[in-house]
């Protein structure tokens, strides 16, 4: 099997999908996952060039277009007019992927307005942005996906992370509310909490810290980013077309 391919077969030629943060890690294993599907990928990320790159690695797979787009998922009218690049340049949207996020870690009595507020803003704000901008177009798509990336951080919380575990719990409580209220437009929203993944960002926990992870992990390991990858794929293949508002944790039986 070719490295870091999905473990699931799934058609998705004829789709247009957009991830926002696919310039890496996870997201860039989401965007990889569904051009290799077949589908054509919106690459979205704040560093465009990282954004291009991937699509490039997409479109060398001879399966599928890629495109890659600069965008601050914070900012309204950067959002906006992405979205309605990507319908454009692609003709469409079926599948979104709301992916982005930062952590600025520190202890509550520590953390500073900045570090809350750059969180929620991207991780947060970011997917109801993208959600609302992309939502029309999905109506129209017929049996569209939106798959949005928690975390069990959002679930259990998980100390010197405040920001981050309110930023996550809010993409859940946001998942549930808009599963309701696109169910009738057969546009169905899911969310997706990974735990501790092999990425750049585990990796700035250090060693030690990760040791102790995978220690309290049943499974006795970090996943890997195409272990959310696949759970994507899932979500927005036919084969779940009646799971909506639900939450799915890719955490290895970390959370209770």
């Amino acid at each position: 099997m070719e490295k870091d391919s999905p473990r699931i077969q799934v058609n998705l030629h004829g789709k247009v999908a957009c991830v926002t943060g696919a310039g890496r890690g996870i997201g860039r294993a989401i965007a990889l996952t569904l051009g290799r599907a077949g589908a054509a990928v919106a690459c979205v990320d704040v560093n465009g060039q990282a954004a291009e790159s991937v699509a490039e690695e997409i479109r060398a797979l001879g399966k599928a277009q890629a495109v890659g787009f600069a965008c601050d998922v914070t900012n309204s009218e950067q959002v906006t007019q992405t979205v309605e690049a990507i319908v454009e340049k692609l003709g469409g949207l079926h599948i979104l992927v709301n992916n982005a996020g930062i952590t600025r870690d520190g202890l509550l009595l520590r953390m500073k307005d900045d570090q809350w507020d750059s969180v929620i803003n991207v991780n947060l704000r970011g997917t109801f942005l993208f959600t609302r901008s992309a939502a029309r177009y999905l109506i129209r798509a017929g049996g569209a996906r939106i798959i949005n990336i928690a975390s069990i951080s959002g679930l259990m919380g998980n100390p010197g992370q405040a920001n981050y575990s309110a930023s996550k719990a809010g993409v859940i409580g946001f998942t549930r509310t808009v599963a309701k209220e696109l169910a009738s437009r057969q546009v169905t929203v899911n969310a997706v909490a990974p735990g501790f993944i092999a990425t750049e960002m585990a990796q700035a926990l250090g060693e030690q810290v990760l040791e102790e992870i995978k220690k309290r992990t049943p499974l006795g390991r970090l996943g890997d980013p195409q272990d959310v990858a696949d759970v994507v794929l899932f979500l927005a293949s036919e084969a779940a077309s009646f799971i909506t508002g639900t939450v799915i944790r890719v955490d290895g039986g970390l959370a209770e």
